[in-house]
């Protein structure tokens, strides 16, 4: 299940793309009312889509948040794991986030591993074509 926060980040992202007119941004109070996101929690995943390269920001009248990058080349997959951070449902068949398991003292015996790590690369290839501009169509 996706964060709160990941939520709000998808649903920010989407208002920018389909509100920024080129060249001029979109302040966070315009998303926090529209989207209905509390603004003070919209500023910090505003400043955490920032950090990591999504979205560019200028102060000012002519302000506002913009997209870093082309909504065709930003994908769920990019979103989900600056926001929530790994994927996967079990740390031993995370991709980006590995971590064996505790309780596992061999990998190779898990009997359910095979079967997370094809419900993680179905999940990866849905978000993966999963662009922020098709989201932005729906």
């Amino acid at each position: 299940m996706i964060s709160k926060r990941c939520k709000y980040g998808i649903k920010a992202l989407v208002y920018i793309n389909r509100n920024g007119i080129k060249g001029q941004g979109v302040f966070s109070s315009e998303i926090s009312e529209k989207e209905n996101i509390p603004k003070k929690f919209l500023e910090t995943i505003l400043r955490d889509l920032k950090n990591g390269q999504l979205l560019n920001s200028k102060r000012g009248s002519k302000g506002g948040y913009t997209l870093n990058r082309n909504p065709t080349e930003i994908t769920l997959t990019e979103i989900i794991r600056l926001m929530d951070g790994p994927i996967a449902l079990m740390p031993c068949v995370s991709l980006k986030y590995y971590q064996s398991c505790d309780e596992c003292k061999e990998e190779t015996c898990c009997k359910i591993k095979s079967v997370f790590e094809k419900v993680r690369d179905a999940t990866l290839d849905i978000y993966g074509a999963t662009s922020l501009e098709d989201l932005s169509k729906e």
